[in-house]
């Protein structure tokens, strides 16, 4: 900390704003705190700045609403903060998935007056050594953009492993005012296991090598066996879905499937397509043996691969896509080979249910 004894020395007030300016773009001018209540409007504000109000989760722009959410623990958030106390820098573990214990690393942003700074990395450690020394983690994952890699690089920071690619996640209008995508954004999901638990996971067939190839740079042990039953018919499927109206989202963990899941999923892509959903996301559980039904049945609708998501229902995920008309595959713009690698599996597993599909409007009889 600079202190200057005004009883001894008098700095003129143009030098003195530009030591300010200096100060903030070395990193002296701000420092990583835990969240107070009292931040809740700093933050709203912090993402207005970068988003607009074009951001998903709406919460964020709600101080009273955002402020109960860190009180249950949905939220762990820590910020970057001025000595004058303005925010500048937010990050979260949050919870955005069926298993309470998997916690999700995220919703980093920095205003723009300090990205020249160690913002972002110094946020990424504190968050890491709160879910370490915090009990009841299974596990983190976040997910960083596409549309650059400074986000990307910092997953070396707290040890994560790319696992998978979210194809068009988030809409163009969300970057619209940096000007920094030419389409949807896809992101990269990576993880971090905190509290082992090797177990079998059922593998579908077409996937076996996709699979096979992401676990083996895993940092926990898992048993790959084939599925191979059919679904079952004594069991009813259970969907929980989550719509995102202003991103074109909807995000289906398909808790319990029977021999029913098809009809069942009708009704809620029905219910997204009446929101204006653009992109459907479904998660299925790897430890059914029957889960490979649920892969054929999926793809036979125009979805297709995008990877595991180890800890997602306590058991390991399996997150499939169906985007509506052609990805934007030339804004996924990655830093790592093995990132790079996964979306060549998921490209290969696109096009291949994309000639399926074609295929079979071809032999639709005319109206």
């Amino acid at each position: 900390m600079l202190c200057i004894d005004s009883s001894r020395v008098t700095i003129p007030r143009n030098k003195l704003i530009k030591m300010k300016e200096e100060n903030r773009v070395s990193g002296s001018g701000f420092r990583i705190d835990v969240f107070q209540p009292g931040d809740a409007e700093g933050v709203s504000g912090l993402f207005k700045e970068v988003y607009g109000d074009g951001y998903p989760v709406k919460i964020v722009y709600d101080p009273q609403g955002f402020t109960k959410a860190v009180d249950r623990q949905d939220y762990v958030p820590v910020v970057a903060r001025t000595p004058e106390g303005d925010i500048v820098g937010f990050s979260s573990l949050y919870r955005s998935a069926p298993n309470q214990k998997l916690y999700e690393i995220g919703l980093g942003m920095v205003s723009a007056e300090y990205r020249r700074t160690a913002i972002v990395g110094l946020m990424m450690r504190r968050l890491v050594k709160v879910a370490l020394a915090s009990p009841g983690f299974d596990a983190f994952f976040g997910e960083t953009v596409c549309n650059h890699v400074l986000t990307q690089k910092s997953s070396s920071t707290f040890k994560a492993v790319e696992i998978a690619i979210e194809v068009d996640l988030m809409p163009f209008e969300a970057y619209e005012k940096e000007g920094s995508a030419s389409g949807r954004v896809s992101t990269v999901v990576s993880t971090r296991t905190i509290a082992p638990r090797p177990h079998t996971i059922h593998v579908p067939e077409i996937y076996g090598g996709y699979l096979a190839h992401i676990y083996s740079g895993f940092d926990d042990s898992r048993v790959l066996r084939r599925s191979e039953e059919r679904l079952p018919p004594d069991r009813s499927t259970g969907l929980a879905t989550q719509i995102f109206e202003s991103a074109g989202v909807a995000r289906i963990a398909v808790n319990e499937a029977g021999s029913d899941f098809e009809t069942i999923l009708d009704s809620e892509e029905k219910a997204a397509r009446s929101k204006g959903v653009i992109v459907t996301q479904v998660w299925l559980n790897l430890s059914w043996p029957w889960v490979a039904g649920c892969v054929e049945a999926l793809r036979s609708r125009g979805y297709f691969f995008c990877g595991p998501f180890p800890r997602w229902f306590g058991e390991d995920g399996l997150l499939m896509e169906k985007v509506e008309g052609r990805p934007n595959w030339e804004g996924i713009i990655l830093y790592s080979e093995r990132a790079r690698q996964i979306l060549e599996f998921i490209k290969e597993d696109w096009a291949g249910v994309t000639r399926k599909m074609e295929g079979l409007s071809l032999q639709d009889p005319p109206c």
